[in-house]
C-alpha cells in the first residue's frame, strides 16, 4: 500500500505562506491515480481543500482557498505539494494527504474533494495562522 507522510506545517502569522509537502511511496501512473489535501479541525468534518488528476493535468480546488492555494505534482517521483499564500485564522487545521484511484469516467469536482474518494491516508501536519 502507498505510504503517505506530510511536512511543512508549522504557525505562520496571519497573511503569510507555508508549503505542504507530501511525500508518497510511489506509483504508476497507469494505475490513474489522483491525490488530495484535506483538513480537519476537531469536532469538524474533514474537509477537501484541493485535488490533482495527474494523468489528465487538473486540479480542483474548495471555493475558500481557490486562488490563494496551489496544489502540484511534477510526476510520479515527486511530492505533492500544496502551496499555501494569504493564509487566514481559518485556515489553521491539520492537513492531511491523500491518494486514490480515478474511476472510469471521472469524478465531478465535488467528488475529488470528498474523502470518499481516496483510500490512503497520511498522518498529518498541523498548520496554525495567528496574528
Amino acid at each position: 500500500q502507498e505510504q503517505l507522510v506530510e511536512s511543512g506545517g508549522g504557525s505562520v502569522q496571519i497573511g503569510g505562506s507555508l508549503r505542504l509537502s507530501c511525500v508518497t511511496s510511489g506509483y504508476s501512473l497507469s494505475a490513474n491515480p489522483i491525490m488530495a489535501w484535506f483538513r480537519q479541525t476537531p469536532g469538524k468534518e474533514r474537509e477537501g481543500v484541493a485535488a490533482i488528476w495527474p494523468g489528465g493535468g487538473r486540479t480542483f480546488y474548495a471555493d475558500q482557498v481557490k486562488d490563494r492555494f496551489t496544489i502540484s505534482h511534477d510526476n510520479t517521483k515527486k511530492p505533492v505539494y500544496l502551496q499555501m499564500n494569504g493564509l487566514k485564522p481559518g485556515d489553521s487545521s491539520m492537513y492531511y494527504c491523500a491518494a486514490g484511484l480515478r474511476p472510469f469516467g471521472g469524478y465531478s469536482r465535488l467528488e475529488y474533494l470528498s474523502p470518499s474518494a481516496y483510500s490512503n491516508w497520511g498522518q498529518g501536519t498541523q498548520v496554525t495562522v495567528s496574528s
